[in-house]
């Protein structure tokens, strides 16, 4: 809703119902808004709109940028292939540290947006010769019937779909997004329930219950990122915790990205997390088990390296977004022992590197 009360663009969604005190109740994520007529969740893209609730950013983006599929991150899917990116405005959660407060914080969600049909960012994929488009930037969840929409329009086209997303959904609507996506970096903020209420306005067992669910119940290729805030959820025995609970309940060919923290949004009082803390938050995971594990938003080749697990061979040698050595054969072996490396692969490996270009494509 504009700042004159008014809606000039809306779209049904299915995910709602009403309350007894005359609200409608939006149960897309477990914030479960209850909203009055004209009032808008704390998403602010999903409103009540004579007694129905509506997405209000349904065709519109915050831009669109070819990246490398690294950058969402994912090592295991379509190494060194570009990826359409674009998101659009909100988020379900309040994270006091987001990176990409500017989009997924925005209000200005008419006069900041390019418009775009889910057909023509199919085509604009297929045109600007990438292997997948990803949600991100902002949470797909908060458009998720554009999301889905988008999705099936690239299905059409040959070309996958990649959500990056904190997993903050509830049950139905999940199960239907993740028929669509080919792979998903989720978002495992920390691991105390604490954490996500204060820093997030969140819970954390609904994003576990989301990493269960794609694991075991979808063919969705899965990665995990945690931004590391140093005082906040770096400790030893909370990286410990959480990468114990990702080896006994997700497996151990999950991969894990550790990420520095940047001061931004609301949290500028704490410093950018030293490397060595990344360095050592892979090694925990490595020493409990998980076999692939990664830093990120730092120089460091080696915990940018996909290792083999058996031989220890250095399989995907990367410069940051760039990959230096590929040794794997058919689909994704080590070609020294021949183990099987999980992940999405093929017989050679893209070659954007680092590139990050801005394009637009309209209606």
């Amino acid at each position: 809703m504009d700042s004159a009360g008014t809606l000039r663009d809306v779209f049904p969604t299915r995910y709602w119902s009403r309350t007894e005190d005359g609200r409608v109740r939006c149960d897309l994520c477990p914030r479960q808004c209850r909203l009055r007529d004209g009032q808008r969740g704390l998403c602010f893209v999903r409103a009540n709109v004579g007694g129905r609730v509506v997405l209000t950013t349904y065709g519109r983006s915050s831009g669109f940028c070819v990246d490398p599929i690294e950058k969402k991150p994912l090592n295991h899917f379509l190494p060194g292939t570009p990826v359409l990116s674009f998101g659009t405005a909100g988020c379900n959660l309040t994270c006091s540290f987001c990176q990409n407060w500017h989009i997924s914080k925005s209000r200005e969600v008419h006069t900041l947006a390019e418009e775009a049909s889910p057909e023509g960012i199919a085509r604009a994929a297929v045109g600007l010769n990438c292997r997948s488009v990803a949600f991100t930037y902002n949470d797909p969840v908060v458009f998720h019937e554009y999301a889905i929409d988008v999705a099936a329009a690239c299905r059409d086209e040959g070309i996958r779909t990649v959500a990056v997303t904190a997993g903050y959904v509830c049950d139905e609507p999940r199960r239907e997004f993740y028929r669509w996506i080919d792979a998903a970096n989720i978002d495992l903020k920390g691991f105390a329930d604490s954490f996500y209420r204060r820093l997030a306005s969140g819970e954390l067992e609904p994003v576990l219950d989301t990493l269960r669910y794609v694991r075991h119940e979808t063919d969705t290729w899965l990665e995990i990122t945690t931004l590391l805030i140093p005082g906040e959820n770096d400790s030893d025995g909370e990286i410990h915790s959480l990468t114990r609970w990702v080896a006994d309940e997700l497996g151990p060919d999950v991969p894990i990205h550790f990420t520095a923290f940047h001061p931004d949004w609301r949290l500028r009082d704490v410093g950018p997390t030293p490397a060595a803390t990344l360095r050592r938050a892979r090694s925990i995971a490595l020493e409990n088990g998980l076999r692939f594990a990664y830093t990120g938003n730092v120089v460091d080749p080696s915990g940018q390296a996909t290792l083999c697990p058996e031989c220890g061979k250095t399989l995907i040698a990367r410069d940051g977004y760039r990959i230096d050595a590929w040794r794997l054969s058919g689909e994704g072996e080590c070609d020294a022992c021949g183990t099987a490396i999980a992940g999405v692969f093929e017989d050679r490996p893209g070659v954007w590197g680092p590139r990050r270009l801005p394009v637009s494509i309209g209606s």
